[in-house]
């Protein structure tokens, strides 16, 4: 087992607002995930099933808040706090937010090259 930070991982989506960092391990995905208050994943996962993320993530939130919008309503995730989160939803950082995040690596491959196709498209 290593440890590993930020400036150790490859990046793996940069854009306005948003930094995550990756490494894999025995297929599972492990990030570092930076977002801006006032982020929103809304239109980074239009295009998607019902415009949300369908990976499931398992993680931390090392600091911050991060608010979790699915079907159902949303909730809301402090700083040291662990979460599971199911297929279909988008985030939203209320505040500058930190965590570590685990997914799947075949899906999160699909999820990244998505949002790298709508940043893309978007200039």
């Amino acid at each position: 087992m290593s440890d590993f930070g930020w400036d150790e991982m490859d990046p793996a989506l940069e854009g306005p607002g948003v930094g995550i960092r990756r490494r894999d391990n025995d297929g599972l995905a492990q990030a570092l995930i930076r977002l801006d208050a006032g982020l929103r994943t809304d239109p980074l996962f239009a295009g998607l099933p019902h415009d949300q993320c369908q990976c499931a993530h398992w993680g931390y939130i090392i600091s911050g808040t991060m608010r979790v919008h699915t079907a159902d309503g949303h909730a809301d995730y402090e700083a040291g706090r662990l979460y599971y989160w199911a297929p279909g939803h988008n985030l939203e950082a209320i505040t500058d937010t930190e965590y570590v995040e685990f997914t799947r690596s075949e899906e999160y491959d699909q999820l990244m090259a998505h949002c790298h196709r709508v940043m893309g498209a978007a200039g």
